[in-house]
Parts: C-alpha cells; structure tokens; sequence
C-alpha cells in the first residue's frame, strides 16, 4: 500500500481539541502575555492594575497600591467602586466570578460604565486569574466586604461575604503559576517604571508601590509613591532631566479635539537625537501611528510657516525636511480612543485614521501660542533646526562615503575583520572586541566556520554627545556598519536602518570584566540605541560574560563569574579540614587568558553565557543613556551613589 492511502487512524473529531477560555490561555498563554519570562510575568501585574485605571479614567478611584509580599505574590488594591458581586442573569453567578473567570468580560466591552479603557485586548483580569496558581479577590462594596477565591482559573469557593466595612474598592492577590512562568521573581524597578508612567499619563492619582521582600539597612522595605498634578508636563521634565534645555519651559496642551481626548508636552534640549513617545489608553505604542502621523504634521507644518516668516531659512542653500524639526525634540503624546485599532508586528501601532487630524490640530494650536509669545524661544528653536538641517546635509554625505566605501572596495569589509566561513546569517556570529590584543587572542580561540571577529582599537566616539556625521566619519564605527552588510535609509525614512543584507544574527560585545571594560560595553550599547535600535529590536545584539576568576589547586581549576562562585570554588578545593594555597586569578582583561581559555568560557556555544539585550522600556533605556552618556554630571553622580552598593573598586 502506497504512504497516500493508508488510512488516517486515531485521526477523528474526537482528536479536535475546542479549546475555550481559561483552558486556552493556559495552554497558549504567550497569545495573551506576550510570552513566559520576565516579561510576561510583569504583565500580570499591569493587567490587574489596568482594572483599577479604568476606575480611575472613569471618575471612581484616585488611589492604587501595589504591594510584592514576601512570596514573590503581588496585591493590587484600589478604592474604586468594587466589582458588582450580585447575579448575573446570563451566567447564572456572580458577577465577579465571571469577570475573573471569563475571557473578554468586564465593564469596559459595555460604553456606558467606561468611555475608555486601558489594556490592548480586554481580556484583563481574567487572564491572571488564568495563570496564577491561586487568586483571591477582596471586594468592599455597599458597606459589605465580600471575598472569593480561585485556581489555576477556577473558582475554589462561592462569593462570601465576610463582614462590613466603610471603605470601597477592589483588593486581587495573586501568585503566578510557575508551571506556566520561567521564573516568578518580580523586579522593583520595573514595576516602579510602569507606575511612574501611569501616575504620569493619568494625573491625579496617587499610585504606591511597596516591596515586602527584602527590609534595607534601616529594617524598611522599599516603598516608593507616585503622584503627578501636571500629568505630561512633569513627564518630559522628569524624562529630560538629564539634558540640557534649549527653551525656558516645557510646552502642552491637553483638551478634547474632534470627540477624542489629547494631551501633548514637549521640550527641546541641546541633543542631538528625536526622542518621542506615543500613548493610546495607557498603551505605549512604540511602533507608532496616526497619532505620531498627527504630532509629526502639526508640528512640521506650524514650525515651518514660522520659521519662513521669520526669515531666518532665506540663506539656508537646502531644504528643510520634518526631521530637522524633531533633533533634540522630547516630546510625549497621549490620546484616548474609544475603540482602538492596533496593527503593525507587536499590535502595538495605532491604525485609527480619525486620530490624525485631531492630534494635529492640537499641536498646531499648542506651538502657535507657544511662539507667538515667546519670541526668543521660537527664535532658538529655528536655530536649532537651521544647525539640525545643515548637520543632516553633512551626515548624509558621510553615510554616502559609509556606503560608497562597500562598493568601491569589492566586498566592502573592513581590513580588521576576520570574518568566518558560514555565509549563512542565521548561523554566523560577529564578536566586538575591545582592543587589538584580545582581539588577536579571540582569531585564535573562535570556531572559523561560524565565528567572526571585529576588533575595535580603544573607547569609540561617544555619540550620545555628538553630531551625526561625526558618528559615520568615525573609524571604528564605520567598520561597524560594513562589517555587519547594514546600510541607512529606507523609503519611508531617510535615518532607519535597513537589515536586508545583516551578515550577523548575532552580534556580541566582548570587553574585559573590568571598570574600562565597562565603559567602553556602554559606549558600544548607546552606539547600538541611537543608530541601530532595529538591530537590538530584532533580537541580534548581546553581551559575552567573560570569567572574573581561576581558582585553581595543583591539577584542578574551576572559572567564576562572581565572588560567590569564587568563595565556593575556594571552600570545595581546599577541603575539609585540609589547610592548603588555593590560588586565584583575578582577570582583568581579555588579554590575560590564553586562547584556548577564552574559547572554553566566552565563545563556545556549548558552555558560555549570553546576555541578550533587549529594550523593555525605551523610556527608561532613553533616560539611563542620557544620564550615563550625557552632559549632565548631577544626575550621574546621584546614579553612581544610589547604586554604589552594587560596585566594585578593582584592586
């Protein structure tokens, strides 16, 4: 019997698996989180408190703690109404089980108890519930407080009520599943982040986070509490506070525009790079959209009829184009959309056309008003357009010889690189290396077939403090970009980066485990931020973790990468009650180990460690590479001295 004709056995209705709800978010939970790592368990978190916005957008709630307790569990407490607990006609149960247990329910599918809302799908709550290996949910409603809990998605118990109480609002506790989540440690910071942001985008609220963890050394845990009165204004303050201001003040405006809440605040500083964020509802929309289209024209089209007036573009030998308007802009854009349409590859770009003209019109508005009365702010403003434009024109012209220099020379790749034989991109690896003398050992310890190497001579130009074109007139940086086969521009926009031709789907910064090793990883990441963000967004670049230590006993050794590796390394090899001279190497750089060495703890896929870097928030990456790289000394050394905990002076 031929393979075509044998019969489908096993193979029938039975075996069509009709997964609903709860049971399909357990088995694909990445459709709903995002994915099972880190990420997606902070989203749990933001979930739940998305309930307690919505609360807050409708009028009901001004106040939300979140607390971490002491099992990595979380609480998220509000004083808004309290979800209705009485019966639900159409499911026969409460109606805060069927919020916590059905997909897609909830008050913000009904117009009239939420204009708007936050979260991307509406599938809240329920989700969490879903993904938690117990939840409990506290409601105070009415002068009564009723309590239920569940499992894993399902109810344990019926809604009780368990006393009386003057207070009102919605308590859920939580503990994520760790049969679903590669790890249930929550991080402070990236909580704190997300909570500052939202105390920022909705003003008013006071929003407190506390962590029960861990006590400091005063026997206090962390706690830290959120509250803006000026909403977007204090943001592009606290998002620029590490720059320099070109203007006197932070511009805004904030109303109602054809139907659709706006509200907008912008700065320009002494930088060099656009630094925008857009919101819908809450939502961070990284990839854009009409509403971006809209701030981009207001803004375009306003700046531009003022600076012609002006008279000060009549010398100017080029034309002007809407990214000159934009260098040293930071600027945050928020609406509020009743039915948003998301597209694009994360469902994170707003596709509702009939946001545009209303986020235009407003920021027209705002800028108009803006110049009109302050004269010698507009007049710095051109200027910086005018130096903006000119730096373009120049930087164009080195990214041509960048380019150029790929044509001219047959393959394009720079005398440096030892390139590997795979020209398959998906399997082949670039190494940055710091300094010709690691970079040497590395040619000889790498794997040739899939391996290559590009040494980079000293600290390269730190282009979070230079103009554009110095960056492509860089040597080091100019090996980057041809090494790597990536080149500048696209249809779309003149400055993206174009990864048709990445030579590399790996590529990783190799420097010594020391302070200047330090640096000069910084100095290669803010390169990456600034001018290849695509490529650390596509998931290519990632850092190698070199060993810090050898500890080593006649013929046995062991490498470490901390200091409590290396005390336990010290203990095991000494033995018990045995007294004997363990040593320890101390590696201060990539020179000092031979190339064997290297190969066998840094470079060979079977053993080293990887750190991929990604950008969670580029809020808060733009922030720390401001304050890292920039002019602004205050905000380092502040930086330097609440983290010094974590450093370590090399002897």
């Amino acid at each position: 019997m031929e393979e075509k004709d044998k019969p489908n056995k096993g193979y029938s209705a039975d075996s069509i698996q009709a997964l609903e709800g709860m049971e399909h978010v357990r088995m694909r939970p990445s459709m709903y989180i995002g994915d099972v790592g880190v990420r997606g368990l902070h989203h749990l978190v933001y979930e739940v408190v998305d309930n307690s916005i919505d609360e807050a957008l409708a009028g009901h709630c001004d106040h939300i703690d979140v607390t971490i307790t002491e099992t990595n569990g979380v609480i998220v407490r509000d004083n808004g109404r309290g979800i209705p607990v009485d019966m639900h006609k159409k499911e026969g149960v409460s109606a805060l089980e069927v919020v916590m247990t059905k997909i897609g329910a909830g008050g913000k599918f009904d117009k009239d108890s939420y204009k708007v809302s936050g979260g991307l799908h509406g599938v809240g709550v329920s989700v969490v519930n879903a993904l938690s290996v117990n939840l409990r949910a506290t409601v105070y409603r009415e002068g009564k407080v009723y309590q239920q809990e569940y499992s894993r998605g399902k109810r344990v118990n019926e809604v009780k009520e368990i006393g009386t109480t003057e207070l009102r609002g919605t308590e859920v506790e939580f503990q994520a599943d760790d049969q679903i989540f590669d790890s249930l440690e929550f991080n402070y910071e990236t909580l704190a982040t997300r909570m500052r942001e939202l105390s920022f985008l909705n003003k008013g609220i006071t929003v407190t986070l506390k962590d029960l963890r861990t006590p400091d050394e005063k026997g206090e845990f962390p706690t830290e509490i959120f509250h803006s009165d000026e909403g977007l204004k204090e943001f592009v303050a606290f998002l620029d506070g590490n720059r320099e201001r070109l203007i006197s003040e932070v511009i805004s405006i904030e109303g109602e525009k054809g139907g659709i809440p706006v509200e907008v605040a912008m700065v320009y500083n002494t930088s060099y790079s656009e630094n925008i964020h857009a919101y819908v509802n809450n939502i961070n929309t990284h990839e854009g959209g009409t509403h971006l289209s809209g701030f981009r024209r207001g803004l375009t089209n306003t700046l531009k009829k003022y600076a012609d007036s002006s008279g000060m573009l009549d010398k100017l030998k080029f034309e002007i184009s809407g990214d000159d308007f934009r260098e040293g802009l930071t600027a945050i854009v928020s609406v509020k959309v009743q039915e948003p349409q998301f597209e694009g590859q994360t469902k994170t770009k707003l596709g509702n056309r009939e946001v545009t003209a209303p986020v235009s019109q407003a920021v027209s508005e705002m800028l108009e008003n803006y110049l009109e009365e302050h004269p010698a702010d507009a007049r710095i403003i051109v200027q910086k357009v005018i130096l903006a434009a000119t730096a373009r024109h120049a930087a164009r012209k080195a990214r041509e010889m960048v380019q150029r220099k790929n044509v001219m020379s047959g393959s394009g790749l720079p005398g440096k690189l030892s390139d590997c034989s795979d020209k398959d991109p998906v399997n082949c690896e670039l190494f940055l290396v710091e300094g010709d003398s690691a970079g040497g050992t590395a040619k000889q310890g790498r794997d040739r077939m899939f391996q290559a190497i590009l040494p980079l001579r000293g600290k390269i130009l730190n282009v979070e403090k230079a103009m554009q074109h110095k960056a492509f007139e860089n040597e080091e940086i100019k090996n980057m970009y041809t090494a790597l086969g990536v080149t500048i521009g696209t249809a779309e926009d003149e400055r993206a980066l174009n990864l048709e031709k990445l030579r590399y789907h790996k590529v990783i910064i190799m420097c010594d485990a020391d302070v200047d090793g330090s640096h000069i990883a910084t100095l290669i990441l803010t390169f990456f931020f600034r001018y290849m963000k695509e490529l650390v967004e596509s998931g290519y670049l990632y850092i190698a973790a070199p060993p810090l230590y050898l500890v080593k006993k006649g013929a046995k050794s062991e490498y470490c990468w901390n200091d409590d590796q290396r005390d336990t390394a010290v203990l095991k090899l000494k033995g018990e009650g045995k007294e004997s001279s363990v040593g320890i190497q101390r590696y201060k750089g990539l020179g000092e180990m031979n190339a064997e060495q290297l190969w066998e703890t840094t470079m060979d896929p079977t053993f080293r460690t990887l750190r991929k870097v990604t950008i969670d928030n580029a809020i808060e990456a733009d922030r720390v590479f401001s304050m890292l790289m920039g002019d602004e000394v205050p905000p380092r050394r502040e930086f330097i001295e609440k983290n010094a905990k974590y450093a370590k002076i090399d002897a």
